[in-house]
């Protein structure tokens, strides 16, 4: 299957909501849009990828080397597992995120952003 990654970005607009494009062996890879500033989390057992496809976003780190790492389209950064993290987005961002295939987009940290992953649907005509 194949996935154009501007058309899977058209095909929704709510920010925060993880989208599955497919599943590589037990990792799902997610698109989102991202606005804003996320939760502070962690995912205990995983390491997350972050993509960014167009905008920028920073994400804010707490980690032995701290500090936030700000990406831009084309840039990836890796998020080991148990490190704490905010994504934040001054300008609509959309991302592509590889995770374990059943990380919950909040990680610990639950609360209302809590989001289950959602099935990509076919664009809407222009």
């Amino acid at each position: 299957m194949s996935v154009n990654l501007e058309q899977a970005a058209a095909s929704f607009t709510e920010p925060w909501q993880p989208h599955l494009i497919t599943h590589v062996n037990d990792h799902d890879v997610k698109i989102a849009k991202i606005l804003g500033e996320f939760v502070w989390h962690t995912h205990p057992d995983s390491d997350e990828m972050f993509l960014v496809v167009s905008g920028r976003m920073t994400l804010q780190v707490r980690d032995a080397d701290g500090g936030d790492v700000d990406l831009g389209p084309g840039d990836v950064h890796t998020v080991p597992a148990g490190v704490e993290h905010c994504p934040r987005a001054e300008q609509e961002t959309v991302i592509v995120m590889l995770e374990k295939q059943g990380t919950v987009n909040t990680g610990d940290a639950g609360g209302e952003r809590t989001a289950p992953v959602q099935p990509l649907r076919p664009a809407a005509p222009a």
